[in-house]
């Protein structure tokens, strides 16, 4: 993989509130043409402070030792970093792909923007809502769909959108029936840690076969809840989801609203870039990190092909399932172990961009669970008249390549479309996230929170898998970061000092 340093130029329209009055200097000049940018080998990107009229370079040699080192760009490392370098601290971003990011993935497909991983956000999901409101940036409202098909005994059936959400409206309101007491405050998942002590063993399928639904019901339900735990309702927590419907009102409007919303502009990518942009941070793109050591006065992070780079903290802003890649010195506390073998990004999902013709009025398609393209929705209407569409996938004897099983899938839909062209990514093969967003398997709430959250010696870490409120989203990854930083700054601030 390329090496590439950079410092992040914010691609947004319009700049972040913070910085919007500031005069357009030479350096901020420099920034918006590119021009800051150097070459991988030339070295690293330092940047000053107002006395330099641009950024400083010094040799790979000359800098091997910050403050601080940020493993992970993604939202959690980019807040954590973002808030470092307000303190003062000069901040290290070390970042695996070539790309920044993470688990959302804003690409170009038909001349359209648009999102190969995480995509939507909650009005109810304050900190991402903070950070488009710090940069101007807008949510776009989804289409929505003309008519659903739905499995029956006799197959795929065609309903009225209305009856499909009215009824899996009345079933969610079963599954989560009792969340009002076990998360009577959502923001606080363990307020009632004793209540959650009977509910938090069970899956998303134990609960369901509690509840004594016909088998067309149950399907609709368990395909229904299944996706968001990479196609298995037994590998899925009933509280993770459960938690989700309590921070949107208990309520199958606020439930159905969680993916009605999308990022403006220049899309996820966008928005992690502006949160980057807005401090001065060294960033080194496709830099692996291969081990962590706290040696008890700082710490060294070992690259695969950048050697070694010293801190007197680090922040591990990488998803869990990807720790267990990382060799940490000493090794990691027993809840971080367990984590990290279990894993808590659900392990299988592909995302998929389809133009498809064929296909009249805008269609949302759900299968039962173990489909091959278990869930299918439309997102726009092109000027050919055809559609562009989203699905997901979990099964992995499916390849997302292959243009001729994804039109065999649609078309267990819908019989008469055609797929013209595909675009998709494959989470779980992604060496640096080894599956899709995060979603707590039965016992995990309990037994991870808060310790998960703690940082052991100069070590924290941060990430949507670990967070309180919204465990699993892009809002779950800021609330991480922000806290990650809030813990270490004052102690890198004091390391500083100690050198001063």
């Amino acid at each position: 993989m390329q090496n590439i340093e950079e410092n992040i130029v914010n691609t947004d329209r319009t700049p972040p509130r913070s910085v919007a009055h500031r005069p357009v200097g030479r350096r901020t000049a420099l920034k918006a043409t590119g021009l800051a940018a150097v070459a991988a080998s030339a070295g690293s990107l330092a940047f000053g402070g107002t006395a330099h009229a641009g950024p400083v370079q010094v040799t790979e040699e000359a800098r091997r030792e910050y403050d601080v080192i940020v493993v992970g760009a993604g939202f959690a490392g980019a807040a954590a970093a973002r808030e470092l370098r307000s303190r003062g601290l000069q901040v290290l971003v070390l970042e695996a792909r070539n790309r920044v990011g993470g688990r959302v993935y804003t690409d170009s497909y038909l001349g359209r923007k648009i999102e190969l991983g995480g995509q939507w956000i909650h009005p109810a999901q304050t900190f991402a809502v903070e950070e488009l409101n710090r940069y101007n940036i807008p949510l776009v409202t989804e289409i929505q769909p003309e008519v659903a098909i739905y499995p029956t005994a006799s197959g795929p059936t065609t309903f009225a959108p209305d009856v499909v959400f009215g009824r899996l409206g009345e079933m969610l309101a079963q599954l989560f029936e009792g969340s009002r007491q076990y998360f009577e405050r959502p923001r606080d998942p363990l307020f009632r840690a004793d209540l959650l002590r009977s509910v938090d063993p069970l899956s998303l399928h134990d609960r369901i076969s509690q509840l004594n639904l016909s088998a067309q019901d149950a399907g609709w339900l368990s395909s229904q809840v299944a996706g968001f735990a990479g196609g298995s309702s037994r590998d899925g927590a009933l509280t993770s989801l459960a938690q989700w419907w309590a921070h949107t009102g208990w309520n199958a409007d606020g439930w159905f609203s969680l993916m009605s919303q999308r990022v403006g502009l220049n899309g996820m990518s966008g928005l992690v870039r502006a949160m980057l942009y807005e401090e001065p941070l060294t960033i080194k793109l496709g830099t692996p990190v291969t081990a962590i050591a706290d040696t008890g006065s700082g710490v060294s992070v070992v690259t695969a092909n950048r050697g070694t780079f010293r801190a007197s903290h680090v922040v591990v802003a990488v998803p869990t399932n990807v720790w267990k890649d990382i060799t940490f010195a000493p090794g990691l506390p027993k809840v971080h172990a367990d984590a990290a073998v279990e894993g808590i990004g659900v392990r299988r999902t592909v995302k998929l961009w389809m133009q498809v013709k064929g296909v009249s009025p805008l269609t949302l398609c759900q299968g039962y669970e173990g489909q091959r393209i278990e869930s299918l929705f439309p997102t726009a209407k092109l000027s050919d008249g055809s559609h562009l569409m989203i699905g997901f996938a979990f099964d992995p004897t499916f390849d997302p390549t292959s243009l001729s099983q994804v039109q065999a899938a649609v078309r267990e839909y819908l019989p008469t479309a055609q797929v013209v062209s595909v675009r998709s990514h494959d989470w779980g093969t992604d060496p640096y996230a080894r599956g899709a967003q995060a979603l707590r398997r039965p016992g995990q709430l309990l037994r991870q929170l808060p310790d998960i959250q703690r940082p052991y010696g100069r070590i924290a870490f941060a990430g949507g898998d670990l967070a309180s409120v919204w465990n699993g989203f892009v809002d779950g990854a800021i609330e991480s970061g922000r806290a990650a930083a809030q813990v270490v700054a004052p102690r890198a601030l004091a390391s500083q000092r100690v050198k001063a």
